[in-house]
């Protein structure tokens, strides 16, 4: 059965038996031109229903890629639906998920096999031009893609780039390729992956679990945007999965963890929750933005979608600002197209072209940021001036054993925090270079942040407090400057305290 209706044999044959998917498309919508169904179906949406049926979807096609996002245009008319992604049991749950294959660096293509992170950080997805030879994907900076014929229409797999455009294609490809997901997409900011992500799977009178200590801007969106317009959030403490589980509710659609957390670094059980989430048949969503897929790739664990701020450790230079959402299966990136793609929600294609140079260094310094911030934190541990250091590499951490399985590579990041004796803001005032003041992390410049005043000042001081975000909480990103400069400057700035 294609697109609900029964074709005669002899034009199921006639596809079946064509040599590529054009002529498959050709003849099958020949049918349906002198049927009933014409004025119902369109070609782009028998396309995808077609290749599907048949097998022959291929991510590297650049063809079929462009339909997924295309067919999603037409409302819910692809097949795409909040009640049809928005469980886990409308994803194919019990069974394997579809695994993208990113072909480029097939044998075939002159790569030898299983590269590692380091390698597809750099190359991962990109092919050389064509016509030119260039060694960089090129910067589209094209509104509109002009077409051969209507014939050829979307032959090329452009046609708008608020749909597609081939830079910030190329990126999220490659963004979903170190973070072993199906596919991604690639917007403005973390905050717009966030709301993206909300906006996708939670409808008016849905219910979500998430964790009581998430970054600032998430909290605000939840209570500011999506409680008066119907939603419910559940704000947690998730240290322990079954806190997490005896939150939900009949009408809960998603659990949404983040590991660590902005900024209290508490840790999440992600295999433990992610098999909560499959038995209550719940997408489970997390934000690794202060892990990095270096560090921690959720997807492994089990979870749905991974959320990124892409301005943090993957642009790392304070160049730019993006967001990326990273679905597990097909469908679930299905739907996510179709909200950015109805919300206009996109990266531009110079963003896009220089996060795709900066990030290929994000191995060398996730690196050399998680060794200086355990130098720093081993010596903050001990200054007369500091009540409590945290930080997962350190043995005192509350959730080192979870840390070590849970985070690869024996990495834990470049993001610390202590608690300091005395004023908070004469601390900010009188750090010296190269500490940096502002807000931000993830960078390869050193940055000092006072939270309570800066990037946590709009949650309500009382649930600020309770998760541990005291007036003289301090947060640091610890850059690639040498850490006994470093170490130097924070000496001599609570030294004056």
């Amino acid at each position: 059965l294609l697109c609900g209706s029964e074709l005669p044999p002899k034009n199921i044959e006639a596809i079946r038996t064509a040599n590529n998917i054009t002529k498959r498309i050709r003849y099958t919508t020949a049918y349906f031109s002198t049927s009933t169904h014409s004025g119902t179906i369109t070609v782009t949406m028998l396309a995808q229903k077609l290749a599907r049926s048949l097998n022959t979807r291929s991510a590297s096609s650049p063809w079929m890629r462009f339909l997924n996002s295309r067919c999603s245009n037409s409302s819910n008319a692809s097949g795409s639906s909040i009640a049809a992604v928005g469980t886990r049991g409308g994803v194919g749950a019990g069974t394997r998920p579809a695994i993208r294959s990113f072909g480029v660096k097939s044998s075939d293509d002159g790569w030898i096999p299983d590269c590692s992170m380091d390698t597809d950080v750099v190359h991962g997805g990109v092919v050389p031009c064509d016509k030119t030879g260039a060694i960089l994907t090129p910067v589209y900076m094209s509104t509109t893609f002009v077409q051969e014929s209507v014939d050829k229409y979307l032959e090329k797999g452009y046609s708008y780039s608020r749909t597609n455009n081939p830079t910030v294609k190329m990126l999220e490809e490659k963004v979903a390729k170190i973070e072993n997901g199906y596919d991604s997409i690639c917007v403005s900011t973390g905050m717009a992956a966030t709301a993206s992500c909300i906006n996708a799977f939670m409808n008016t009178g849905d219910h979500c679990v998430i964790t009581n200590c998430s970054y600032g801007g998430t909290n605000r969106i939840c209570r500011e945007q999506f409680v008066p317009l119907g939603m419910e959030f559940s704000f947690v403490d998730f240290t322990d999965p079954k806190t997490v589980e005896a939150a939900i509710q009949p009408n809960t659609k998603m659990i949404f963890s983040e590991s660590p957390t902005n900024p209290t670094l508490t840790l999440a059980d992600l295999d433990a929750i992610s098999e909560i989430a499959q038995r209550h048949n719940i997408l489970h969503v997390c934000d690794s933005t202060f892990a990095t897929p270096y560090v921690c790739r959720p997807l492994d664990h089990g979870c749905d979608l991974t959320i990124q701020s892409l301005t943090k450790y993957y642009d790392g230079l304070n160049i730019g600002t993006g967001g990326a959402l990273v679905a597990k299966t097909p469908e679930l990136y299905e739907r996510i197209k179709l909200v950015q793609n109805m919300h206009g929600n996109i990266m531009s294609p110079m963003t896009a072209f220089l996060m795709l140079q900066t990030m290929k260094t994000m191995g060398l310094r996730i690196r050399q940021q998680s060794s200086s911030a355990m130098k720093i934190a081993t010596f903050l541990e001990s200054h007369p001036q500091v009540s409590r250091v945290v930080y997962p590499g350190l043995a005192s951490h509350p959730q080192k054993e979870l840390a070590d399985r849970q985070h690869r590579n024996g990495l834990h990041g470049g993001m610390l925090w202590f608690d300091v004796k005395g004023d908070p803001i004469k601390l900010m005032d009188s750090i010296k270079r190269p500490w940096t003041l502002c807000e931000n992390l993830g960078a390869t410049e050193s940055i000092i942040t006072a939270c309570a005043v800066m990037t946590h000042a709009n949650m309500i001081r009382e649930d600020r407090l309770k998760v541990g975000i005291t007036d003289g909480f301090i947060r640091i990103s610890v850059g690639i400057e040498h850490p006994d400069d470093l170490i130097r400057g924070l000496d001599d700035a609570l030294g004056q305290l």
